[in-house]
């Protein structure tokens, strides 16, 4: 599907909290290829799933290719196990890439480590054309340089001294084996340039910065070249990044006028923050994606969240599918506000959709799966009987307890531990209960039994109101708790905890199963 070409005279106004913003309603005209690049010198976080997921919607919503890239140049801060754990975390949330290291593609490697040829292909281009140089400067001038701007109270900026070598200069110190890096030469009068989403944007770096370092002392790429580099051979159309790289877009544009390039549409999202404004930092533990899954979050909720708590979409409703966020993407609807994320709403959003998941007959089935494998870790021995762990019982569970859970997880929690394992209780707890415990226990079994095998959660309720008028001096407070005791080995839960009705406790467990808990019952009052 084609992107309609960006059009000069069709301009929307945004308008932020600081200026009215002109931008172009779209951007080029042929084949969309949006790309997410991330280094894998970290897990996959919060924010880099959101700009993946940006990326992935954009790409959908027009037909074109999301492609994962691995910018993994800078090879003393590499973790173990991070590349694939990006890759796996992606496909693990929804938004798989058409093309990656994993899977391959036209335009490979996707590694950046695996392209050094085209980033010193490149960088020799631009030296050979007068618009790089290679600087000779060790790291002790720079640092002196550095502590110098800083004692005058300026901002430290390389003093492009070697761009001033002569070429007789530069060929004898290459013939020494020098240490050496390959400098961009920054020059003055840069053009504006028009971002997707803050409008007209002019950086002129020159001014502010020394001229940047394209190729490192140990032959590798900075950001700088490297992502044009690879944007370009990988015939990306739109670049959606991070604003915090607006202002090095600029730079960006004057190499790929110095390559002779056509440079990409650009689009700089808004920054997705905490709740209270300060900035979402990796030293939260719990904004890595492993942890979310670890902690049995959603995919689809996660997804949900992040674009809840932003702006390109018509909707903000709650509940959105992957399907549902493509269908009501519209890029001229990202504003330039940051995206405040209220993390105390994960939970409403889980619930949400782990609702949506019990309903959906192929994927309930999934979680049948899974919590079956959860209840034999959690409860081994424990479990008397094994008709607990059938799949027909934990759907039974599950439709039951759907909008009023929001993960498996709580499911395997000493409150609902009486769904899988057998309580115990004393004859002292029925006794601060009621001393009419035997009485009601033979009501309840000949209730059981005149209902049958099936028992309907409505009639059940209404049947436990009748039982409560044959008892002579238990009130019905007490009646609940002697049945849920008998039922589950509590007598009530905590405010911070929506549990289950009696009946609804009933009807999940069976009429098999609350024959043998209320026979149990009768034992302990016999015994007392």
């Amino acid at each position: 599907m084609l992107f309609p070409r960006r059009c000069s005279q069709c301009l929307i106004s945004v308008t932020n909290r600081h200026a009215v913003v002109q931008r172009s309603c779209s951007t080029i005209q042929g084949e969309v290829r949006v790309r997410f690049a991330p280094s894998p010198t970290g897990f996959l976080h919060l924010g880099g799933l959101r700009t993946a997921l940006y990326n992935y919607i954009f790409a959908k919503k027009y037909g074109g290719s999301f492609v994962l890239r691995l910018e993994d140049t800078d090879q003393s801060r590499l973790v173990p196990g991070a590349a694939e754990s990006i890759e796996d975390m992606l496909e693990w949330a929804g938004v798989p890439p058409d093309e990656s290291p994993r899977r391959g593609g036209l335009f490979g490697p996707y590694l950046q480590s695996r392209r050094l040829d085209l980033y010193t292909q490149a960088a020799q281009q631009l030296v050979e054309s007068g618009n790089a140089y290679y600087c000779f400067c060790s790291s002790q001038r720079l640092e002196l340089l550095k502590k110098e701007a800083l004692r005058s109270g300026q901002t430290p900026r390389y003093d492009n001294r070697c761009r001033h070598l002569q070429l007789i200069q530069v060929r004898n110190k290459l013939d020494q084996g020098l240490p050496h890096v390959i400098r961009f030469r920054l020059e003055t009068g840069v053009e504006p340039f028009q971002d997707m989403i803050f409008g007209w944007n002019h950086h002129d770096v020159a001014q502010v910065e020394g001229d940047p370092v394209v190729i490192k002392a140990d032959g590798y790429p900075t950001y700088h070249l490297a992502n044009i580099v690879d944007d370009h051979y990988m015939k990306i159309s739109h670049v959606l990044r991070g604003s915090e790289w607006l202002i090095s877009t600029s730079k960006h544009l004057l190499m790929y006028r110095a390559l002779g390039w056509e440079p990409p549409t650009f689009g700089h999202l808004p920054l997705l923050m905490n709740k209270d404004g300060s900035k979402l930092s990796k030293r939260q533990g719990d904004i890595f994606i492993q942890s979310f899954q670890r902690d049995g979050v959603l995919p689809e909720a996660l997804l949900d969240i992040t674009t809840n708590c932003g702006s390109g979409f018509s909707t903000h409703r709650m509940g959105r599918r992957i399907n549902e966020l493509i269908s009501e993407f519209s890029p001229s609807k990202i504003t330039t506000h940051s995206a405040l994320l209220d993390l105390e709403k994960l939970p409403e959003f889980n619930r949400i959709h782990l609702q949506h998941r019990i309903e959906n007959e192929e994927q309930c089935r999934s979680l049948i799966r899974d919590l079956q494998g959860q209840i034999k870790q959690t409860f081994t021995t424990d479990i008397q009987d094994d008709g607990v762990i059938q799949e027909h019982y934990i759907k039974r569970v599950l439709q039951l307890r759907k909008g009023h859970i929001s993960s498996l997880k709580e499911l395997l929690t000493p409150v609902y531990s009486y769904l899988w394992v057998r309580p115990s209780f004393s004859s002292q707890q029925v006794a601060a209960l009621t001393s009419e415990a035997q009485h009601i226990g033979s009501l309840v079994l000949k209730l059981v039994s005149e209902r049958g095998e099936e028992l309907a959660l409505d009639q059940l309720s209404k049947d436990l109101k009748t039982l409560a008028k044959q008892t002579k001096i238990t009130k019905h407070r007490e009646l609940m708790k002697l049945l849920r005791l008998a039922l589950s080995g509590l007598q009530w839960f905590s405010d911070q905890q929506q549990g289950p009705s009696v009946a609804e406790m009933m009807v999940c467990l069976g009429p098999a199963e609350i024959y043998h808990r209320f026979q149990n019952l009768l034992r302990v009052c016999e015994s007392s």
